[in-house]
């Protein structure tokens, strides 16, 4: 079995999103050798949602509109603080809800203060309601991301760098300071042919959210199929998921790593086979923060070693 990456989804949304929480919870998952800290992307959402949520069975949205949800970027930067080695990502940040220039300054600053651990990934979002609330366009929001991502490239890359696109239209401007690498690393979410085009083109990984394993393969087959038609070596391209830790396995088994030590390790297996190379841990525990921190010690100390 090839060696895999472990992500963990930090603790920022909920009752529990507090300084203290994300300080022990972060240093610990790094303590524990996880590759990864991830957040998501929420700001204000009205009581009345008509879109449907694309990755339940039945549409619904479940957190309350009153939930804590913590901005994700800022998260990320306090995140960086409190760390050394922990990558820091986005399962994923929603490019339409914000201004495209003030989110690449946002990445390059934290990419730079963090030196260099910033994986940013990225989607177009699916809840109307939302960007109507955030006073952002929700039409040819595909478009728009990527004429989001063109312009991230140049401003990362170039020294005099200005962007005329069909959206947005930049002058020359001064940025600075640029991500360490020069760019950061884009993994692009979504089940949509669209999305597919999109990590062909522009992501260096391919990041799947609580979908079936063969929902998963089709798409990462497809995937592949474009790298190779854009003459792109699929080997630049990683295939990611984002799954519940669930050891007493409360959540659909189709979404899920759960049960014992074994039932694990083999569903790890089973994933790994179709191209998986990194695992995003949403941990399910009971008894809150700490249960969920004990879920993740157990895994990583019995489960991950024999798991890749």
């Amino acid at each position: 079995m090839a060696a895999m990456d472990w992500g963990i989804h930090l603790p920022h949304l909920g009752r529990q999103a507090t300084r203290r929480a994300l300080i022990d919870f972060a240093q610990h998952a790094e303590a524990l050798g996880f590759h990864s800290g991830w957040v998501s992307d929420h700001i204000a959402w009205p009581r009345a949602i008509e879109s449907k949520y694309p990755y339940s069975d039945d549409g619904s949205f479940a957190p309350a509109t009153d939930m804590p949800w913590l901005d994700p970027i800022g998260t990320m930067f306090f995140v960086a603080a409190c760390t050394e080695r922990l990558q820091l990502g986005s399962t994923v940040l929603i490019l339409g809800y914000r201004p495209p220039v003030l989110t690449a300054k946002a990445i390059a600053s934290l990419d730079v203060l963090s030196e260099g651990r910033v994986i940013l990934g990225i989607g177009v979002g699916w809840m109307k309601e939302e960007f109507d609330v955030l006073g952002m366009p929700y039409d040819h929001r595909g478009r728009r991301a990527d004429e989001q991502l063109e312009l991230f490239r140049a401003l990362f890359s170039e020294a005099d760098p200005s962007y005329h696109g069909e959206f947005y239209d930049v002058p020359e401007v001064g940025f600075a300071p640029k991500p360490v690498r020069g760019s950061v690393p884009i993994w692009v979410g979504g089940d949509s042919e669209a999305a597919y085009r999109r990590t062909a083109r522009f992501g260096d990984a391919f990041h799947a959210a609580f979908q079936r394993q063969d929902e998963v393969e089709a798409g990462w087959r497809r995937v592949r199929e474009l790298c190779a038609e854009a003459g792109r070596d699929e080997s630049q391209v990683r295939l990611s998921v984002r799954l519940y830790l669930d050891p007493a396995g409360s959540m659909p088994a189709t979404k899920s790593i759960g049960g014992s030590t074994q039932q694990m390790v083999e569903t790890i297996g089973q994933w790994a086979s179709i191209g998986v190379d990194h695992v995003l841990l949403d941990p399910v525990a009971p008894g809150g923060l700490p249960g969920r921190m004990a879920a993740m010690e157990t895994f990583m100390t019995d489960v991950a070693p024999s798991a890749g």
